[in-house]
């Protein structure tokens, strides 16, 4: 086989300059039917090589076996067993070529959604803290849903994932939307079904709503790839270059973001935009009750002497008139509310940081005068009057020695009066 730059000059002298076969041949040392193939030939030269021994040859048989027997078995752990001592990359790229060879193939289907038939819901951590307080960040929760029929997506930053704050995001963004899709898929959270069946705070939620809440499979991202696609999306799009001030100030971004930018663009797998499917899909979806739906965090306790009640690891005081009672405290991501017998006795803006004490003002107040009704209480026990209004007198015992002529000195040790004092009335000694 001729180099292609002798093919190229055969060529060459032949089409441009006429030069005869006989003549290319004697010119470039070549067979006359070398250059008459070449001047035939309908394109360049080309130069193929057989397979190249691999190293991992000598153990493919090895690998078959282990594949055979284990066929998700990773490669670290095949490398481990065949004691191979080489380079890891060549080793994965066998197996990754072998491996199809044993484990059966997991196809995903596409699915088609109809109108208001179903979204999808997830939490998307984003990496960057958010300000919760006075030099004091935090990486939030983010409840991210999509409708599955127009795509359209909804998000909301969360103080936890806790059961109530979930369903209380869940209820804000699906109030904003006027009304809810059938079935709301989610993935095995511990708070909304983490042991396969709906918690009770979950099944009351979607009981209200007369919706359906579905479980997807344990391992299988595919079931709500919608909502994870966005959360990715988020990432790459949303958070770069931004900064937040507050939870409230990344809410504000988010929705502002999500209507004008994410919700209006054109998607290739619904041929338009979610925006331009929306009216469609709601017109089909569940009216909301005439009743919101139990969400927040809820609890019940009874009141101590600090007059202070813990939620989501922060205290909030209460009106101390009511310790000893049982009270009943409420938080929604805005507001804390504590009341007694139906009866509002404190209500505060909810922080969502951790270890924080807030106070209101008059509850300081309240407890300032309980404790000095109470000393004044306990001083009049200690001046006690009789009905005549003269004052009970304190004597101490050793008067009352005297009085009876007892001598209490025990073996002539001289010991000093004993100060136990006692009460009596004026007049009765002497």
């Amino acid at each position: 086989m001729i180099a292609l730059e002798e093919w190229a000059e055969i060529r060459r002298l032949h089409r441009a300059e006429g030069v005869s076969i006989k003549e290319i041949a004697r010119r470039l040392g070549l067979a006359r039917n070398t250059v008459r193939a070449a001047l035939r030939a309908d394109g360049p030269p080309r130069r193929e090589r057989g397979p190249r021994g691999s190293s991992v040859d000598r153990v493919e048989p090895q690998i078959r076996a282990l594949l055979a027997e284990h066929p998700t078995m990773p490669a670290t752990v095949i490398a481990e067993r065949i004691g191979w001592d080489r380079s890891l990359t060549v080793l994965k790229d066998r197996v990754r070529v072998l491996r199809p060879l044993f484990a059966p193939p997991d196809p995903a289907d596409r699915i088609e959604y109809l109108p208001g038939e179903v979204a999808q819901c997830d939490l998307w951590f984003p990496p960057t803290p958010v300000p919760v307080g006075a030099g004091v960040g935090r990486v939030l929760p983010v409840l991210a849903m999509t409708c599955g029929y127009s795509r359209v997506t909804g998000a909301v930053m969360i103080p936890s994932r806790k059961a109530g704050d979930i369903l209380a995001g869940m209820w804000q963004i699906i109030g904003g939307w006027g009304r809810s899709p059938r079935t709301l898929v989610w993935d095995r959270e511990a708070a909304i079904g983490g042991t396969g069946r709906l918690t009770a705070e979950a099944a009351a939620f979607a009981g209200t709503l007369g919706v359906r809440i579905r479980l997807a499979p344990a391992r299988d991202p595919e079931s709500k790839g919608l909502v994870e696609r966005r959360n990715g999306y988020f990432e790459t799009s949303f958070l770069p270059g931004r900064d937040f001030t507050s939870p409230g100030d990344f809410n504000t971004q988010i929705t502002t973001w999500l209507t004008e930018r994410a919700n209006a663009r054109h998607l290739r797998s619904i041929g338009t935009t979610p925006i331009a499917r929306w009216e469609t899909d709601r017109a089909s979806m569940v009216a909301l009750p005439p009743l919101a739906p139990p969400v927040g965090l809820r609890g019940r306790v009874r009141l101590a002497r600090d007059y202070y009640v813990r939620v989501d690891g922060n205290d909030y005081s209460v009106d101390p008139r009511v310790i000893g009672r049982f009270v009943d405290w409420t938080a929604s991501p805005a507001r804390v509310t504590v009341s007694c017998a139906d009866q509002v006795v404190a209500t505060h803006k909810r922080v969502w940081t951790s270890g924080a004490t807030i106070t209101d003002p008059a509850h300081q107040a309240t407890a300032k005068a309980l404790r000095a009704q109470v000393a004044t209480a306990r001083a009049d026990r200690r001046t006690r009057s009789h009905a005549d209004g003269h004052v009970v007198a304190i004597r101490a015992l050793p008067d009352y020695d005297a009085l009876f002529g007892v001598d209490f000195d025990p073996g002539g040790l001289n010991h000093e009066p004993a100060t136990t004092t006692t009460e009596t009335t004026e007049g009765n000694i002497g």
